[in-house]
């Protein structure tokens, strides 16, 4: 049996992005349908979905204050996670890890800590040593975070909706130094 993964993790340029909108808003759709609280409440019309792509990280990718990174498997989008390098003078050395996303059907396979032991590598290479974050707490995003370094520095009750609209969650804000 081998050890090489079934699937390949590579940035995503804006041209790329542009035409690859629709996996990426199916992607989110999936993910979010299955209970990942990343800033949508269903249902998420793909218009939405959509607008999320090209409205919020397009402009960034395309200035190049956003590094989308992607994982894929025969041609197929089943993950991204992006990092935020849009910060102010006074923190150069710091960058925001925002969206990690893996189809639910493509779990427990590596693909989310490949994403974000690529995601921080290529932070490093930019000269960013200071990574913070955001995840609902007690997901199991948690787990994988504090299994790759990060700190919890606290929560905040109340923070978002869950993606049923049902209520209130709460967020763990995190950090980690490289």
């Amino acid at each position: 049996m081998s050890d090489t993964p079934s699937f390949a993790i590579r940035e995503l340029s804006a041209d790329a992005l542009e035409w690859r909108v629709n996996a990426l808003a199916a992607l989110l759709r999936d993910c979010v349908q299955d209970g990942a609280s990343i800033g949508f409440v269903l249902p998420i019309p793909a218009t939405a979905s959509e607008a999320f792509w090209r409205d919020k990280v397009l402009p960034g990718v395309r200035a190049r204050t956003r590094l989308l990174l992607v994982a894929e498997a025969a041609g197929t989008l089943i993950g991204t996670v992006q990092l935020g390098l849009d910060t102010p003078p006074n923190q150069p050395h710091r960058a925001d890890v925002a969206k990690l996303l893996v189809h639910p059907s493509q779990r427990r396979q590596g693909i989310a800590r490949a994403l974000m032991v690529e995601l921080e590598r290529r932070a490093a290479s930019l000269g960013r040593h200071l990574l913070t974050l955001d995840t609902r707490s007690g997901d199991p995003s948690g787990r994988l975070y504090i299994a790759l370094g990060y700190q919890a520095v606290g929560a905040i009750p109340g923070y978002c909706l869950d993606p049923a609209g049902e209520r209130y969650d709460p967020t763990t804000i995190m950090y980690k130094t490289l």
